[in-house]
């Protein structure tokens, strides 16, 4: 089953890192890096405002753990974000692909 996972870093560099990191292990197909993102969350009791880095990353269900062992691995972040959401859906294709690109090739 492929999946999206949602990840923020503290910045391009740690992003791209991380993301190269991924797609060499195949535990990714694909990490896309969207900078300028501004957050807002409350950290050991006060309320922070900073600028973050959205990681958008192609997986399989399969490896969510992996890849999340990984990420807190490589990660400045105490508790770094790194959610999986499923995909209910799309290009076949595509799909295909993320199964075939990453660890195991047969999703």
């Amino acid at each position: 089953m492929p999946c999206m996972i949602y990840m923020t870093a503290a910045d391009e560099d740690e992003a791209a890192r991380i993301g190269r990191a991924l797609v060499e292990a195949r535990l990714a197909a694909c990490v896309n890096i969207i900078p300028g993102m501004r957050s807002f969350y409350r950290w050991q009791g006060e309320v922070r405002d900073d600028r973050e880095v959205v990681m958008i990353a192609k997986s399989r269900r399969t490896l969510v753990d992996a890849l999340v062992a990984r990420v807190k691995e490589l990660h400045s972040y105490e508790y770094p974000c790194v959610v999986a959401l499923p995909i209910e859906g799309g290009n076949r294709d595509f799909l295909d692909w993320i199964a075939a690109e990453t660890e195991g090739g047969t999703g």
